[in-house]
């Protein structure tokens, strides 16, 4: 692909099993996009779908020279393919949006006027949560209250992937080489003028998430290894605190020697060889965590891998 004609707005948009959505998807990106004028483009990056995704991608390239269709030699997770679809993208300002349209395409008008009052990053921050369980929303709420706590980067509470950037920014968040992303907070730390949109996020239009609890708790410990090393420090902090017991055990043990008294011996043992051992595993499983994500980042691998790009200009 070439940059000769760059468009004023991209937007980019990874798409994991999406057939059922997509297709109303791109109508109504396109009537946004028809709406506010001016060049733009949309940028679907199929993220290994085992279903019809990538078939109704390369129609809808096929239908609107609008759409790009860029597809990944295999699975890489949501921040890697929004990534990808960043580095293939062309625009001066890029609109991050997932397919399920749980996120309004329509709010686009009122983000492009907040960034030509001066905003670097418009995001979309969430007041109602609809079509979503209670403990997702619970659960949700207590992460961002948490990585907020953990973190000295402002990342915003109730704030998702849905944002304008402008290309500075994206530039900036391009040349950033973690493997591990946390796109949200990425963008956070660059800082400049990041501007809030309060909406109402929606119920998916179809198909099912693809955020499950386990997907959601890998998701929580890469956010907070990447942008917090108070796990690390609380590590030492329980450290001190273990030994301060350990060392209060030694205490009892001399003392009841001394006086001559009958110390209890298997319970008391056991309790404390418990309690230090678990400790101990968690401290190690903490650090084994960091250290996974130095050895991931030392292969130098490439973040993502794409098969084919259809559409757009060539």
């Amino acid at each position: 692909m070439t940059s000769a004609v760059r468009p004023a707005l991209s937007v980019v948009a990874p798409c994991y099993n999406e057939q059922e959505v997509l297709p109303e998807f791109v109508r109504r990106v396109g009537a946004v996009l028809d709406g506010i004028g001016g060049t733009g483009e949309i940028v679907l990056v199929d993220d290994g779908s085992a279903d019809g995704t990538w078939a109704v991608m390369a129609k809808s390239a096929a239908d609107d020279p609008r759409v790009v269709a860029v597809r990944l030699m295999r699975n890489h997770g949501h921040q890697l393919a929004l990534t990808a679809g960043l580095s293939v993208c062309r625009g001066a300002r890029v609109l991050i949006i997932d397919a399920d349209l749980q996120d309004p395409p329509e709010l686009l008008p009122e983000m492009m006027a907040l960034m030509d009052q001066g905003a670097d990053v418009v995001y979309g921050q969430r007041r109602q949560r609809n079509g979503e369980s209670l403990f997702k929303r619970a659960s949700a709420a207590a992460f961002y209250r948490l990585i907020g706590r953990l973190t000295d980067v402002a990342i915003p509470t109730d704030a998702g992937d849905f944002r304008l950037v402008n290309r500075r920014v994206l530039d900036l968040l391009l040349a950033m080489p973690e493997r591990h992303r946390f796109l949200r907070g990425m963008i956070a730390w660059i800082g400049g003028n990041q501007v809030p949109l309060v909406y109402d996020r929606q119920a998916r239009a179809a198909g099912q998430s693809k955020y499950p609890l386990a997907k959601m708790v890998r998701f929580a410990v890469d956010a907070i290894t990447a942008f917090s090393v108070v796990p690390l420090m609380a590590s030492m902090t329980i450290g001190w605190v273990m030994a301060a017991v350990g060392f209060g055990f030694f205490v009892y043990s001399i003392v009841g020697w001394a006086l001559g008294a009958t110390l209890p011996g298997w319970t008391s043992l056991m309790a404390a060889v418990g309690l230090l051992g678990g400790m101990q595993f968690l401290m190690l499983g903490i650090i084994g965590a960091y250290l996974g994500r130095l050895y991931d980042q030392s292969k130098g691998r490439p973040l993502f891998m794409i098969s084919e790009i259809v559409g757009g200009p060539q």
